[in-house]
């Protein structure tokens, strides 16, 4: 396994840890990819995609976790499509 699928995976698990909470609420974290530098991009579907508050979830929720757990992670962002 490489580095890159190594991290791939803790990020993986890093967000099954916060899809509980993210589902309580009707929504969830969707992973999509890990950029070059370490940046990782998600999509939040179901009430957190157009929920008002999503970009706090995103930094204070999801962001924080991720970074605790994988902290090579420099930042997580939600797809622009």
């Amino acid at each position: 396994m490489s580095n890159k699928d190594e991290i791939i995976q803790r990020a993986e698990n890093a967000l099954d840890k916060i899809r509980p909470y993210l589902q309580a609420d009707g929504g969830d974290v969707k992973f999509v990819e890990l950029t070059h530098d370490n940046v990782l991009i998600v999509d939040l579907i179901g009430a957190c995609e157009h929920c008002p508050f999503s970009k706090f979830t995103l930094k204070l929720g999801v962001e924080q976790t991720i970074m605790q757990e994988v902290p090579e992670i420099q930042s997580v962002v939600v797809r622009t499509e």
